[in-house]
């Protein structure tokens, strides 16, 4: 059985504005049902991009694929892509179901359709209750839910939404993060940019990291940050001495870092995976060393990337 192909693709893709390279020949890969992260400072080239993707910007140069299929840079991808800019207008004067309702019959969902496709949407964004206010009474954060409704109206595969969290407050960005899940769950592809890193953090299956229009890295968001090793943290009620022998000699261990005077927590420089560190445990526990906690450290989103801009300056000089 064949291999399903990937959500988005893009072959050396590059938009230039005269002498600016605002995207620099970048090679992306979206699994499907991935919700993937662009995170980079303004300027970086993520918004460039998803215009792209969303074939509102044509491109320079390069290909772009959705669903295995090459997208015409003079076509349309609008059937497989909903879109939600980081600046998004609404209709003031039209109540919240009737502005569903006119982008209903701009992607040409017929009559018959209409009505359940609105209010399905309505009830999964939490908005039904609010059908008939008018937009312009809606909070921020109802508004940004009602414009992913308007990204939905056509079912898209492929989400695409530029800083979805700008402006919210901390409870509305809890119900987007938990509304992300359930379209994942449903089988959309979700990308996301945001240059506030810990917004992406708890959310994001695979992120992007993007600087100076290029894409310095990007996989899986526990692949990147366990790539360069990570800290296991293992606190003992006893047994120190032994537990630094079995440790030192332990697979995959770069540095055992002893307890601090008055502290029982040793710390291990670690290169490996899951598997490994349990079965690092596994060697403490089989020893009879009575372990209290044993956790691990990853990179944070924030250290990961400026490690890596670091790295890519480095570079041009």
């Amino acid at each position: 059985m064949s291999e399903q192909p990937l959500a988005i693709e893009t072959m050396n893709l590059t938009k230039r504005y005269g002498r600016t390279i605002a995207v620099d020949g970048l090679n992306l890969q979206v699994p499907r049902q991935a919700i993937y992260g662009f995170i980079g400072p303004n300027g970086a080239g993520k918004t460039t991009t998803l215009r792209m993707l969303a074939g509102l910007l044509e491109p320079s140069s390069g290909e772009i694929k959705l669903l295995g299929d090459q997208i015409d840079p003079h076509g349309d991808s609008g059937k497989l892509v909903g879109y939600m800019p980081d600046f998004f207008g609404v209709y003031d004067e039209l109540r919240v179901w009737e502005y569903l309702d006119f982008f209903a019959r701009c992607h040409g969902v017929p009559t018959p359709r209409r009505r359940a496709t609105v209010d399905g949407l309505l009830d999964l964004v939490d908005l039904a209750h609010k059908r008939n206010d008018f937009v312009q009474n809606l909070s921020r954060g109802m508004q940004q839910r009602l414009c992913l409704a308007h990204a939905l109206v056509h079912d898209p595969p492929i989400l695409l939404l530029d800083e979805p969290a700008s402006g919210l407050d901390p409870q509305s960005r809890v119900e987007l993060r938990e509304l992300l899940r359930t379209l994942r769950g449903m089988g959309k592809t979700v990308v996301l940019s945001s240059h506030i890193l810990n917004e992406l953090e708890d959310i994001c299956t695979h992120i992007g990291i993007m600087a100076g229009g290029r894409l310095l890295d990007s996989g899986p968001i526990e692949e990147l940050q366990y790539r360069d090793g990570s800290r296991l943290s293992i606190r003992l009620i006893d047994g120190h001495k032994q537990a630094l022998e079995i440790l030192t000699a332990a697979p995959g261990v770069n540095a055992v870092i002893p307890p601090e005077d008055g502290d029982r927590t040793i710390q291990v420089e670690f290169h490996g995976g899951d598997l490994e560190a349990g079965q690092l445990l596994s060697r403490l526990v089989a020893a009879g060393i009575p372990v209290a906690d044993f956790h691990r450290e990853t990179d944070t989103l924030e250290r990961l990337f400026l490690r890596l801009v670091e790295s890519q300056q480095q570079t041009i000089q």
